[in-house]
């Protein structure tokens, strides 16, 4: 399953959701795609029978190169030192297919941010 970033935590127990909600004044319309994709993930999180991963983003996806140079987390937004969380669609389609090839987050959610330059 593919979903956003909404979900992730930006510091314990606080998620950009949250941010979001907190900036929109404490209420957020239940059909905003990041509401609903929680509700997808905390369903997930119960189901044990069938093999499932969740794939969030960075804060920021958009076309550019593939690189094969990201690292994976878990359920924290992945920052780079300049506090940056960008990942090109091309390599977050490589994590989603290495996922798919060779699953090592079995019933988790896990992320993906583009590795900084040396």
């Amino acid at each position: 399953m593919v979903g956003g970033a909404g979900t992730l935590e930006v510091q314990p127990g606080a998620t950009v959701l949250d941010q979001m909600r907190a900036r929109a004044g404490g209420t957020l319309d239940a059909a905003f795609g990041p509401l609903q994709q929680k509700q997808v993930l905390d369903y997930l999180r119960t189901v044990s029978d069938v093999p499932w991963s969740y794939l969030s983003p960075s804060m920021t996806i958009e076309p550019g190169m593939r690189t094969g140079k990201f690292r994976l987390g878990g359920d924290q937004l992945l920052t780079d030192a300049s506090g940056m969380s960008h990942i090109s669609m091309e390599d977050y389609a490589v994590a989603l297919l290495d996922e798919a090839e060779h699953p090592v987050h079995l019933h988790k959610r896990f992320t993906v941010v583009t590795k900084p330059r040396c």
